[in-house]
């Protein structure tokens, strides 16, 4: 069937509908990756998102059980140029077609994606409408100016209850760590690569009290990723200020920024956002370059850090926002982007050893 993407600034494209035929209001936002697709849609970051694929064919190795990100995907929609429903890969088990519809996300495909990116990039990220072809555009610019996004997308999608995820492997010193890991919207390849250094990990939700979280006599503490402003969950930074000096910090994307705001440093929002597997980053301390993967739409402040006692590590290329800051004294570290990344690039995942080895030696 056909369907309509409507955008607020009164732009339209009428495509080929797929996945759930329910009417969906939402964010649009693009991602330049050229796999992982499937990652994508169960990525608790994209909560209450429409994600277009800037790589011109979707769909065509399918869906397995083993890649997804989280259990109960909250993304809202998918766009893309050409979509394949006869996948053919050795792992696929259905088709992403079938796990949308499972998962309520609307599809839209035969659409100009090209032009679709470079009006996002012009104008920002906006709110949008996946409908079907029958809604006019004045009707659904109507219904664009009355809806209102929603605010509360990390307590939608972060564990409801602790949990625990046991190493997968040898650890490198003893009995090896264990890391009480803050759910905000965690990936779960995050939980993967730590277990995968022999950590084992126990999973609290956000807004957990940093009195019970020391209950656990953790050797670490990690702040994950996760959807939304990150003003928008003062618990957490709350949380992370209780426990700053007394156990080693660890923070990716979301985690990254509400490190900031609880040393006292402000976010705000980007035009269009990073998204993809390709974002070239420097490693200030070895002048290193790495090729990452990220998934975000609010960034640190640079003015914002002077005085927090935080100090820059990591710089994007493309745009000179903050990647990445730490505090030495307090054995606290963050990066914007994704050491996890599954798929994408390796460069970063000595990060996790870098954790490793803050953790033996506090």
């Amino acid at each position: 069937m056909k369907k309509k993407l409507i955008l607020e600034n009164g732009y339209q494209f009428i495509g080929e509908g797929f996945g759930s035929d329910q009417d969906k209001i939402c964010e649009i936002v693009f991602n330049t990756s050229m796999v992982g697709y499937q990652e994508i849609i169960s990525d608790p970051s994209y909560t209450d998102q429409a994600v277009v694929m800037t790589y011109p064919l979707i769909g065509n190795y399918g869906t397995n059980e083993e890649d997804y990100e989280s259990k109960l995907p909250t993304i809202s929609g998918l766009i893309v140029r050409e979509y394949n429903d006869f996948p053919s890969n050795f792992r696929q088990e259905k088709t992403l077609d079938e796990v949308m519809k499972t998962y309520d996300i609307a599809g839209i495909a035969e659409i100009d994606t090209r032009k679709l990116v470079r009006i996002i990039r012009d104008y920002g990220t906006c709110k949008c409408m996946i409908t079907s072809e029958e809604t006019t555009l004045e009707q659904g610019l109507a219904i664009l100016k009355d809806a209102k996004l929603r605010q509360d997308q990390v307590s939608r999608v972060c564990c409801s209850k602790i949990w625990e995820s046991p190493k997968t492997a040898p650890a490198a010193h003893g009995d090896g760590y264990k890391v009480v890991a803050i759910d905000c919207g965690m990936k779960l390849n995050i939980v993967r690569s730590m277990n995968a250094v022999g950590c084992d990990v126990v999973i609290v939700p956000y807004d957990t009290p940093a009195e019970k979280i020391m209950e656990f006599e953790p050797d670490g503490i990690f702040i994950s990723n996760g959807p939304g402003d990150p003003t928008d969950v003062p618990e957490t930074s709350q949380t992370i200020r209780a426990l700053i000096g007394k156990y080693p910090i660890f923070g990716i994307c979301l985690g990254h920024q509400l490190i900031s705001l609880a040393y006292g440093a402000k976010t705000y929002k980007l035009k269009f956002g990073h998204r993809g597997g390709n974002h070239p980053v420097k490693n200030l301390l070895n002048g290193r370059v790495e090729v990452t993967s990220q998934n975000h739409s609010y960034a640190v402040d640079t003015e914002s850090l002077k005085g927090t006692g935080l100090e820059i590590t990591h710089l994007n290329l493309l745009d000179q926002t903050v990647e990445g800051v730490r505090s030495t004294k307090d054995q606290v570290f963050s990066v914007q982007y994704h050491p996890e990344s599954a798929p994408g690039p390796e460069d970063s995942k000595y990060l996790f050893d870098e954790f490793l080895k803050m953790m033996e030696g506090k």
